[in-house]
């Protein structure tokens, strides 16, 4: 029988591996539960249950950069709830819904005029990846089946974005359900000639050329679509180089190949317009987005697609579903009426604006550790940095779990992948607490790095 809430006791219930945490070292965890839990969040910070503060170094996991607990997205939540709290999307929908998808639109690049809501970014992807193959079969190009991803590359947990993400841990214990067909572009990271760049390497536009090479391998009629994340977050924000996706964009163009951008990191305003495709002046035929289009606090992802391919699917009888593919909570009228509160705050706020003052704070704050002890490579481009520590010999990865560790114990709750820091604070923080998280975080990379 389950405990009441209140004897309910957080930690002894972690410890005992009650709770399967994603993503985590689910054993070290259970060795030190206590120290793992956050009770609550409010603006930049979290707090734990002991009272500790912690500042939000990467904007939930990418997704909160208005902070926490912002009071109009509470209130529009708890609004809608008492209006409609559930509504189904297939063949029906709501206002809140239809107005939200008006507006995202508006702000994407000209020409991808039609959103496809899902519920996260791995449901995005999954849903891109459907589109592609059923644009071309409906224009009778059926044997493009093909898909090309990038090396290092992440696209969420389903099975799609698996097979065309690039991060091996990821994919090495799920190769058996992996699509086939697919294959990879090498990856832009070169710290050997690009290491501590400030924004955007300047050399490196010709690693786009490497789809030329997966085409004459597998022939340019074979492949369907070619995604990628426009900047690398997961991996550890690889930025890419001055003109490579606009030479991947000519690329697909010539061969026939959709291009894909994964911009559930980029999008809304973390590279200071409201999607990267606008920053690097780069259309691709459909965007992925989730995140912060929601502030994380309800689920909600989307596809945004040209109007050319969705014209493709609107054929056949009137009353035959064109796209047999949906989810039971796409469109759900609480992600969407958190949405379009979101959208309202940075409007009002100049949020994108924002962001590009603070980039130059958050490239100088990071920076002043190139060349520093134990750091092997700086790197940033709109709010977004990573910092590579020198990998222990012995134990690589070590020293990147010791510096999440020491995180917790000095006001910073830290996003550590192997040994690569990421920095992604909420647009809302100031150049102060941007200043102070640099300052100790290099303390904390002198300790694990002495």
């Amino acid at each position: 029988m389950a405990s009441s809430p209140s004897d309910f006791d957080p930690v002894r219930s972690l410890a005992a591996g009650t709770y399967w945490m994603p993503f985590t070292a689910n054993r070290r965890v259970r060795q030190n539960s206590a120290s793992r839990l956050i009770a609550s969040g409010r603006g930049c910070y979290y707090r734990t249950p002991e009272g500790a503060t912690l500042f939000d170094t990467l904007s939930g996991l990418w997704c909160t950069p208005l902070g926490h607990a912002h009071p109009r997205i509470v209130e529009a939540l708890k609004t809608q709830a008492e209006t409609l709290d559930y509504c189904t999307g297939f063949q029906v929908t709501n206002p809140v819904t239809v107005r939200l998808a008006d507006r995202i639109v508006a702000m994407a690049p000209d020409g991808l005029d039609h959103v496809f809501f899902t519920n996260s970014g791995s449901e995005a992807v999954d849903t891109a990846l459907k589109i592609a193959l059923g644009y071309h079969r409906l224009r009778g190009e059926g044997g493009r089946f093909r898909m090309i991803g990038r090396e290092r590359g992440y696209h969420g947990v389903g099975f799609g974005g698996l097979s065309v993400g690039g991060i091996v841990p990821n994919r090495r214990m799920f190769a058996a359900g992996m699509l086939n067909g697919v294959d990879h572009l090498r990856h832009t990271h070169t710290p050997d000639t690009a290491a501590f760049s400030h924004g955007q390497p300047a050399a490196g536009a010709d690693l786009a050329d490497d789809l030329d090479r997966l085409v004459a391998l597998h022939d340019a009629s074979t492949v369907a679509a070619v995604i990628v994340e426009p900047v690398q977050g997961s991996t550890g924000v690889i930025v890419p180089p001055v003109g490579y996706l606009r030479r991947l964009r000519e690329l697909c163009t010539r061969h026939g190949i959709l291009l894909i951008f994964d911009e559930v990191i980029t999008g809304f305003g973390r590279l200071g317009a409201p999607f990267a495709a606008q920053r690097f002046d780069v259309v691709p035929d459909m965007i992925t987005f989730a995140k912060a289009v929601t502030n994380g606090v309800v689920p909600m992802g989307g596809v945004l697609v040209r109007s050319d391919l969705y014209g493709t699917f609107m054929t056949g009888p009137e009353n035959a579903i064109e796209f047999a593919h949906g989810y039971t909570y796409s469109g759900h009228p609480l992600a969407a009426a958190v949405g379009n509160a979101v959208l309202d705050i940075m409007e009002e706020e100049n949020l994108f604006e924002r962001v590009l003052s603070l980039e130059t704070v958050l490239q100088e704050t990071v920076h002043k550790l190139d060349h520093a002890p134990g750091v092997t490579d700086v790197r940033n481009i709109g709010l977004a940095a990573a910092i590579d520590l020198q990998p222990d010999s012995i134990a690589p990865g070590a020293r990147g779990l010791k510096l999440f560790e020491l995180g917790l114990s000095h006001g910073l709750l830290l996003r550590c992948t192997g040994d690569t820091v990421s920095l992604a604070p909420p647009f809302v923080a100031t150049p102060q607490e941007l200043r102070a998280m640099g300052e100790t975080l290099a303390g904390l990379i002198a300790t694990v790095t002495h």
